[in-house]
């Protein structure tokens, strides 16, 4: 899923309707805000997003839902964070990268692939630094692999 499905990729997409695309990656988000398990403070609004995959974009698309978790003290963020890397693998996950991102901040970041849907999930940490300081938060983005919408589907719609 780090990757863009490009070329032979476009016939191997599954056919999968927007509205049940949308509902597993408002799921899969839900299930990463409980491994989190952070009960106090505010979660960013809004809810899963489509784009169109390049390799097709008539045809295929791909969900994203970015959003994050604030007004949190610093330390429950980061005990969050590290149980979120440690119960992603327990539900399925595989952690593909994990460490400091190359920001001033030096904001830690993990990224995890699903092993049994076409979904990766990135989330950073944001306690350090001026970012830190200002709105401490874990920023979440679930991102699914590309799917073929079914015929007949408008995707100019699905903004």
């Amino acid at each position: 899923m780090t990757s863009d499905n490009t070329g032979d990729a476009e016939s191997a997409a599954p056919t999968l309707a927007v509205d049940s695309a949308r509902d597993k990656t408002n799921h899969l988000s839900s299930q990463i805000l409980d491994m989190i398990g952070i009960t106090g403070g505010k979660v960013t609004e809004g809810g899963a997003g489509v784009s169109l995959c390049d390799a097709a974009p008539d045809r295929q698309y791909r969900m994203r839902h970015p959003w994050g978790i604030y007004e949190v003290a610093p330390e429950e963020l980061e005990a969050g964070f590290q149980r979120l890397r440690k119960e992603l693998p327990e539900h399925g996950w595989k952690i593909v990268d994990y460490g400091y991102d190359s920001s001033p901040n030096k904001n830690l970041e993990l990224t995890a692939d699903s092993e049994t849907e076409p979904f990766s999930v990135n989330a950073s940490l944001h306690i350090t630094g001026s970012s830190g300081k200002k709105q401490p938060m874990i920023q979440v983005h679930v991102v699914s692999g590309c799917f073929r919408a079914p015929e007949g589907t408008d995707l100019d719609k699905e903004f």
